[in-house]
């Protein structure tokens, strides 16, 4: 596996694509990156499986609860923002999926960028739905219970699906003009929230074996916890 800084995948793509479709692609593709990493670090702590939520609640279950829907909502904005439309008004240009296939002339490429494209915006409408009504701006109507249309439901099977449309936007872009592409399925790793996960496990459990000792009255200096 080839790793590479931001400033050396700006610099290939732009030796390939050109700086026009090069500088925005190695941005957009910055942003998927960074999208699929939050995405994987979400899943990993509430969508793995129900030991892992078990945990989380007894560590800290108001903070985890919280970061829970801090974190999808995060997620849905960045979905959002990537597949914006080109321009905010009469003069704010905007970084999104939507610029690729005016940047690229090559007719067939161009022809499954649009039809790619259309189907990312498609499967992503849910989250400017929250972002417009609900995380960005609270709609009135809809916080007092009277808007006549709810918000689009939003589930992580749509979250998938949604990765799924806008990362193919870009391997079409990237197959064509490297011959290759990028799985951005990876999780983040180390020092990410499957290491938190083992910290809470080991702390729980260093937690139970001192309410153990206290209810035998074997207490020690180690069971005083210190100030943070």
């Amino acid at each position: 596996m080839t790793h590479r800084t931001a400033q050396d995948a700006q610099n290939h793509y732009v030796e390939k694509m050109g700086p026009t479709l090069g500088l925005q692609f190695a941005a957009l593709w910055q942003e998927v990156v960074y999208l699929h990493i939050k995405w994987s670090e979400f899943v990993a702590l509430y969508g793995t499986n129900p030991r892992r939520i078990k945990l989380l609640n007894g560590a800290a279950s108001s903070f985890f609860s919280m970061l829970q829907g801090v974190l999808f909502e995060e997620i849905l904005l960045h979905i959002a923002r990537l597949t914006d439309p080109p321009n905010t008004g009469k003069d704010k240009e905007n970084l999104t999926i939507r610029n690729l296939p005016e940047l690229v002339d090559h007719p067939e490429t161009k022809e499954k960028l649009v039809t790619a494209t259309e189907q990312a915006v498609k499967t992503s409408e849910f989250s400017r739905d929250w972002r417009n009504r609900h995380i960005a701006h609270r709609d009135l109507a809809l916080t007092m219970g009277q808007a006549a249309r709810p918000l689009k439901n939003a589930s992580r099977e749509q979250v998938r699906e949604s990765l799924n449309t806008i990362a193919n936007v870009l391997n079409i872009v990237e197959g064509h003009f490297t011959n290759s592409g990028t799985y951005f399925k990876i999780g983040r790793g180390l020092h990410g929230a499957t290491s938190l996960l083992y910290v809470l496990d080991d702390a729980l459990r260093a937690r139970e074996k001192r309410e153990e000792r206290l209810l035998k009255g074997e207490f020690s200096e180690e069971d005083i916890q210190r100030p943070l």
